[in-house]
């Protein structure tokens, strides 16, 4: 531990507690918002000259990080990220001294490569070797590397909102990334619970004292490095900006930056302490909104955002200490419209050369905003976090079932007064979970023979099924992958089941994994005693109920057995679409359509712009799909359920809680077979299922025609 960290204190109530970066919860008032402190009178005789000589990472701040010296092996030199002046932005709007911190440049591209590291860290010595974590996509990606890196196996719970770029970086990292269709705060509340079942450790982000304490080198590092660019101030000292600007979700990137200020001033370091400019999407601004009304506490709201890594409903104590922070230092919180923040990413990627994220478009967008009102002054120097520029992982590489998919369903309508914990589907949807997250290896030489198992398997549970064609395949991938159930023949070639039973069986590690024998071999009755020992079950091919099977597999895993068959869907509810009046003669009636495949989004709008006076805006995946609806408004949508980032019911619910889109009418064409339960959904929102297998021209015109009247 830092010999400099000297105790730990409560930020409700202000109890004294020893210096242990492990620390969840307050000894006294049970409150979960904790803060490091140090000996700052010690430091402050130390830095800045022994600064001078050290590597240019957050760790050249070491005194003043709860975690002391960094571990060789996790760290990737995170941090001291480049101050770049904005030369362009000066000249448009007659201002100098505009800078950006250049988060990009971390080893994964964002700011949260700095929490990641020292969390990663700590669970290391902690002798923590899995981890659940929440996140809406750049915290998810970097601890998924730092987690690569200690040997930590990483959950990671994300919503269907999330590009499918940051899920497939996550998991090319190996994390198991968990899909879920709901807001953020409800993945959080799935996310612990998953933890609480599993025994599992949960990172609690800004709670936690590892993640503020990171954000703090961010203050350091820009003190540090506007006194090498301007010089010191009169006094000698480093310079402070007079602005920090930062887009915001949770909160704990400012909350940690301005602690970082805080302290350089308490130790003389720099004159005065920069006003914080807290931006937020307009369409997730409870912090905004409560600051302008004056109130202590935020109101949580349902996101209705595209920028996802925005969108926390509830932002809980962090606002109250955000909303002191701005008080003390005459900041402000603006939010900013998705149209805007997607036009100040236009720009500074054209004029300054910046390819950012939404996120940090919505930072410069709110800068932009306050040097047009006159809120920063015309001498003032500002600094605006450029928190992070996403780098795809391609899709090939991961195959097709590196994304567990965790569908919330609730039959009521969601409120900002409800919490997660009372959501009716939430429960089924964590049980759920527990069959998504249920692995079994196939161990069979004959392809088809495998395929038919995990055909039939799948046809009833969405478990994960891998393959192996031999024995020593098999041990290969139960090495990597630790299956929950082991189906295998007994028939292979280079080892045969039975040596891979004993193998199997010798290892400590894997010697409780439960074994199912399917094989055509004969089995002799010295066969039969091993296998009694080695399996729970021997079952000939050709010779068995497949249902009966089924059944077995899964009743030994510890899951039931309830089986919902799917069907075809038609005329799901009533007719309903926005009173926008009759259609005038020549007036161009325009659809969205949202469909992954070229082939069917082409004959999409061939079929339509042929018949009728329709004009046909096209996405291929359901973020484009939300934008184009926002952009157009138009008059019918229609929507494929299976695409590659946020499934059709996720558009669904986004479309369901806009009151300016909820009236749009919907027509289904999909490949998937509905289970009854997914029908059920669909009642709610959509005006139409056509299954794309029964896809007729004329019938298809002829059902658009009369829901557009």
């Amino acid at each position: 531990m830092n010999p400099w960290f000297t105790h730990t204190v409560c930020l409700e109530c202000g109890h004294q507690m020893p210096p242990d970066i492990h620390l969840s919860t307050c000894t006294a008032c049970g409150s979960q918002w904790l803060d490091a402190r140090y000996d700052y009178e010690a430091v402050s005789k130390l830095w800045p000259s022994s600064i001078k000589g050290r590597d240019r990472s957050l760790w050249r701040y070491v005194e003043l990080l709860p975690l002391g010296e960094p571990d060789v092996e996790i760290t990737m030199g995170e941090g001291y990220t480049s101050l770049t002046r904005l030369y362009s932005y000066e000249q448009i709007y007659q201002h100098e001294h505009l800078y950006a911190k250049d988060e990009r440049q971390g080893p994964t591209s964002s700011f949260k490569d700095r929490q990641a590291a020292l969390s990663v860290m700590a669970m290391r010595r902690a002798g923590i070797t899995e981890c659940v974590l929440a996140s809406t996509g750049n915290a998810g990606a970097a601890y998924a590397a730092y987690c690569a890196r200690a040997g930590i196996k990483l959950w990671l719970f994300l919503t269907s909102l999330v590009p499918s770029e940051k899920m497939r970086e996550a998991a090319l990292y190996g994390a198991e990334v968990v899909k879920v269709s709901g807001t953020y705060d409800e993945t959080k509340h799935v996310a612990a619970e998953f933890a609480k079942r599993k025994g599992i450790h949960l990172d609690r982000g800004a709670k936690a004292i590892p993640g503020k304490e990171s954000m703090k080198s961010l203050a350091y590092e820009m003190a540090e490095q506007m006194t090498a660019k301007l010089g010191p101030d009169s006094t000698g000292k480093w310079r402070a900006p007079d602005w920090y600007i930062q887009a915001v979700s949770g909160g704990i990137g400012p909350l940690g930056v301005w602690k970082g200020f805080q302290e350089l001033y308490q130790m003389g370091l720099i004159d005065h302490l920069p006003k914080l400019g807290i931006i937020q999407a307009a369409g997730c601004a409870p912090m905004v909104q409560a600051f302008h009304a004056g109130a202590e506490t935020a109101t949580p709201v349902i996101p209705k955002t595209l920028i996802t890594v925005l969108a926390t409903g509830d932002p809980g104590p962090a606002y109250g200490l955000l909303r002191d922070a701005c008080l003390t230092s005459g900041g402000t919180m603006l939010a900013i419209e998705d149209g805007a923040a997607f036009e100040a990413m236009r720009r500074l990627a054209s004029k300054a050369g910046f390819s950012v994220e939404p996120a940090t478009a919505v930072a410069f967008a709110g800068l932009e905003s306050m040097l047009t009102d006159g809120i920063i002054a015309p001498t003032e120097t500002v600094i605006v976090n450029c928190s992070g520029h996403t780098f795809t992982a391609e899709s090939h590489i991961l195959g097709d079932q590196y994304v567990l998919d965790l569908q919330i369903q609730n039959g009521e309508k969601r409120t900002t007064q409800q919490t997660p914990a009372i959501h009716e589907g939430l429960d089924a949807a964590i049980r759920k979970l527990d069959e998504q997250v249920t692995s079994i290896l196939i161990v069979d030489d004959n392809p088809t023979d495998r395929r038919l198992i995990k055909r039939l398997l799948q046809r009833y549970k969405r478990y994960r099924i891998d393959e192996a064609g031999n024995g020593a395949e098999a041990l290969h991938a139960i090495r990597d992958r630790q299956p929950d159930c082991i189906i295998s023949d007994l028939t292979m070639p280079e080892m045969d089941g039975f040596a891979f039973l004993e193998m199997l069986k010798m290892d400590p590690v894997t010697a409780s994994i439960p074994v199912v024998v399917i094989s055509a071999k004969t089995i002799s009755a010295d066969d039969a005693r091993v296998l009694d020992q080695y399996s729970e079950s021997v079952w000939t091919k050709g010779g068995f109920d497949t249902r009966v099977l089924v059944d077995h597999v899964v009743t030994m895993l510890g899951h039931s057995l309830d089986i919902e068959e799917s069907g075809e869907v038609r005329a799901v509810r009533p007719l309903r679409r926005p009173d926008t009046g009759p259609l005038t003669s020549g007036q161009m009636i325009s659809i969205v359509a949202v469909e992954d495949s070229p082939d069917d989004l082409r004959l999409i709008r061939k079929v339509l712009e042929a018949s009728g006076p329709y004009k046909v805006f096209s996405a291929t995946n359901g973020r484009d799909g939300l934008k184009a609806i926002y952009e157009h408004k138009p008059d019918l949508v229609v929507l494929d359920l299976m695409l590659p980032d946020m499934d059709g019911f996720a558009v669904l619910d986004a479309l369901e809680h806009d009151h300016r889109l909820r009236d749009i009418p919907v027509v289904i064409l999909s490949a998937k077979e509905l289970t009854a339960a997914e029908a059920r959904r669909l009642e709610q929102h959509a005006v139409l299922m056509v299954p794309k297998a029964q896809f007729n021209r004329d019938e298809f015109l002829a059902r658009v025609k009369v829901i557009l009247g």
